[in-house]
């Protein structure tokens, strides 16, 4: 009976074998998870699960009975510590079990900040897992002061949570604006408004110097020589994809486990989706950090598992909430040489990214409609012209006729 193992329990492994189920494999399957908890959502745990509006039983992805009712073997709070693809076997601890097909689904790790600034000192957080949601939820205070340093989308998520909670917040940009590595000075403009209207201090241009404590942080240095005193930290500087068990087994690496169209790593039976992975896309190997792309991607390697040989067609997705504002993303804005924003009024409005003529990408701030037309045109190859996006009196959707 052919074996299935998929390490690491997180959207991307929980997706990959809820599918090989449902697509009829009948074989053994093992997913196998180093935190303690059932598969769950990431997302709310820097909104609504920080802010208290969600628990734990509504993060699961499925409940416990969907594994045992689909033989699923769900090993959670261990670490796989050996692969080796010449056995077609892993070890875990001091077992060891033999696969058909390996699935590597590791996720990412948060760049932390050096302990020789202060990294390391109690009180400075990251938010990737519900241990870090946890730890950190004590801290969410009336009237204390955090620092959250990076002004992505993590950092601004968190900076809402705190500002809604009546925490004083500063936030802490090393380029000269928040969301510069991914989007438009446009969109950069709006969230920066949208923060300092609820009264979010946020410093473009800064780096931190060091933060400051004896065993707990009790303040920061910032690199214009600013000293501020504070109770809690938030890093949110970027993830690095977890390649350790890729490296072990001799896999190719480039900006992660690479992989080919069908998933498929450098060693035929061993197959990577999710944050770890990177794809070819558009003649370039990219690696996309969504749920959305863990789940299509993992859905599509439990496929080519049972013998599919599709290729897994990427439709870059995102989102984000921050206060009363639902951002979302469709297609990746690289290399774009021309933004025109549609404007609804001051709260509701849409940027879209061209390179050339070609539609890119769209970013969408309080509006669904821009939003789902521009994913319908990028997804079909579609360009309307950038004067006709602009005038928010022209209807969208007959573009979509054209």
């Amino acid at each position: 009976m052919s074996h299935v193992i998929v390490v690491g329990a997180g959207q991307a492994g929980a997706s990959c074998v809820a599918k090989l189920r449902s697509e009829g494999f009948d074989g053994e399957i093992t997913l196998i998870g180093s935190e303690s908890a059932l598969p769950y959502q990431r997302p709310p745990l820097s909104k609504k699960y920080l802010l208290g509006e969600m628990d734990l039983e509504r993060l699961f992805l499925r409940p416990a009975r969907f594994y045992e009712e689909n033989n699923i073997d769900v090993r959670l709070g261990e670490e796989v510590t050996n692969v080796s693809p010449g056995q077609n076997a892993i070890s875990v601890g001091s077992e060891t079990l033999d696969y058909d097909h390996l699935v590597l689904t590791t996720g990412s790790a948060p760049r932390r900040l050096p302990a020789s600034i202060g990294g390391a000192l109690a009180g400075v957080y990251t938010m990737r897992d519900l241990k870090d949601a946890d730890a950190m939820a004590p801290e969410f205070l009336e009237g204390r002061h955090v620092l959250i340093v990076g002004g992505g989308y993590i950092g601004l998520e968190a900076a809402a949570v705190a500002a809604a909670k009546g925490l004083k917040v500063t936030l802490v940009e090393m380029s000269e604006r928040i969301l510069q590595r991914v989007a438009s000075p446009e969109t950069s403009d709006y969230f920066r408004n949208l923060h300092q209207a609820r009264g979010v201090d946020i410093r473009e241009g800064f780096g931190l110097q060091n933060l400051t404590g004896t065993d707990r942080v009790s303040g920061a240095v910032l690199s214009d020589g600013t000293a501020l005193d504070l109770d809690f930290v938030i890093v949110g500087v970027g993830i690095t994809p977890n390649t350790a068990l890729a490296e072990m087994a001799g896999l190719v690496l480039e900006n992660g486990i690479k992989t080919d169209a069908h998933g498929r790593t450098s060693v035929a039976n061993i197959w990577s989706a999710g944050d770890c992975a990177s794809f070819p896309y558009k003649g370039n190997l990219i690696r996309l950090e969504s749920v959305p792309n863990a789940i299509d991607q993992a859905e599509v390697i439990a496929r080519n598992i049972m013998g599919a040989e599709a290729d897994y067609i990427a439709k870059p997705w995102f989102w984000s909430d921050q206060y009363d504002v639902k951002l979302q993303i469709a297609g990746l804005n690289t290399g774009y040489d021309n933004v025109v924003t549609r404007k609804a009024d001051e709260t509701s409005q849409s940027v879209w990214y061209y390179q050339g003529d070609t539609l890119l990408a769209v970013d969408a701030m309080n509006a669904p409609r821009d939003y789902m037309i521009g994913k319908r045109l990028i997804e079909a190859g579609k360009s309307p012209s950038a004067d006709l996006v602009a005038d928010p009196t022209r209807d969208l959707k007959a573009t979509l006729k054209a």
